[in-house]
C-alpha cells in the first residue's frame, strides 16, 4: 500500500507544481479552456492546495494502514474530484483533452485506495475479534 500512497501523493504534488507555475497548461488540457486574470490566481491557489495535499499525504513509514491519515485524505479527495469532473464532462462544460483520462485515473485510484482501506480495516477487525 505504501507504493500506492506514494504514487497518489506524487501525482497530486506534481499537478500542484504545474498549476503553480503555469495554470493555463492544466486548465487547457483538463477543461479545454485557458484562464486569465482572476482565474490565474485561483489556479495557482489550487496548485498550492494540491502540492500541500501531496506533501501531507506522503506516507509516514510508521503508519501505513487503515488508520493512515494519508489514506483517509486521498480517499476523500479522489472520489470527490472524480464526481466533480464527471459532472463537468457529462454536462459538456469545459472539456479538454485530459478530462476523461483524468476521470478514469481518479476513479481507478479511488477503487485502489478503497480496496486498501477495506483490506486493512477488515484485517484489523479480524485481529481485534480474535483477541
Amino acid at each position: 500500500m505504501r507504493t500506492l500512497l506514494v504514487f497518489a501523493a506524487a501525482v497530486e504534488g506534481v499537478t500542484g507544481l504545474v498549476l503553480m507555475l503555469h495554470p493555463p497548461l492544466v486548465t487547457t488540457l483538463l477543461l479545454g479552456t485557458s484562464v486569465s486574470g482572476p482565474g490565474m490566481a485561483l489556479g495557482r491557489l489550487a496548485g498550492f492546495a494540491l502540492l500541500s495535499l501531496g506533501l501531507a499525504c506522503w506516507p509516514d513509514r510508521k503508519r501505513i494502514g487503515g488508520e493512515s491519515p494519508s489514506l483517509r485524505a486521498l480517499l476523500t479527495y479522489n472520489p470527490l474530484i472524480t464526481l466533480y469532473l464527471l459532472c463537468l464532462g457529462l454536462r459538456g462544460e469545459s472539456t479538454g483533452k485530459l478530462l476523461w483520462p483524468a476521470i478514469v485515473f481518479h476513479a481507478l485510484l479511488t477503487l485502489l485506495l478503497a480496496r486498501a482501506w477495506f483490506s486493512k480495516t477488515r484485517g484489523a477487525a479480524v485481529l481485534n475479534h480474535k483477541a
